[in-house]
């Protein structure tokens, strides 16, 4: 399989500037806790191959259990994560894919619970981010593996 088109090529501002936002966005303590739970889930619902290789490969770089990783899938049934990754997990689920009516008030309320409202906005902005990369990702077939060693991906020893 190959890549349909290299967006980063045919449009590298734009490129270039959405890696930016979604980069600051790893960059604050809470998201840098939990993006990898995030960036995994929202891949994995939205079938990007590519994104799942590499979020994969990141969480094990960053130290993340493997144990954990296999059940972001399962997370619900999972005795794994704590009150405040569920709610985490919880959100970029309901954003990353829509009722027809939005988020009901009661995952709101259960995550709100859980982080403020500076941590649940920046969670959203990062599902935001995630989701607009599986979207390209799938789109244009992007191939798992193939930017490990421009990203540094070779170095998570599951290769």
């Amino acid at each position: 399989m190959s890549q349909r088109l290299d967006y980063f090529k045919s449009s590298p501002e734009a490129a270039r500037n959405y890696l930016e936002f979604s980069n600051l966005l790893h960059k604050k303590p809470f998201l840098a806790e939990v993006g990898h739970l995030v960036t995994l889930r929202a891949s994995q619902m939205n079938g990007c191959a590519f994104c799942v290789d590499m979020h994969v490969k990141e969480a094990k770089i960053h130290g993340e259990r493997e144990l954990r990783l296999h059940h972001v899938l399962v997370w619900r049934e999972s005795t794994l994560f704590t009150a405040r990754e569920r709610a985490v997990l919880e959100w970029t689920e309901a954003l990353t894919h829509l009722a027809p009516h939005g988020v009901p008030d009661d995952v709101f309320q259960r995550v709100r619970g859980q982080l403020s409202e500076e941590e649940l906005a920046y969670l959203s902005f990062l599902v935001i981010a995630i989701n607009g990369w599986n979207r390209l990702g799938v789109a244009f077939q992007a191939v798992p593996g193939s930017a490990d060693k421009l990203y540094g991906l070779d170095q998570s020893g599951l290769i």
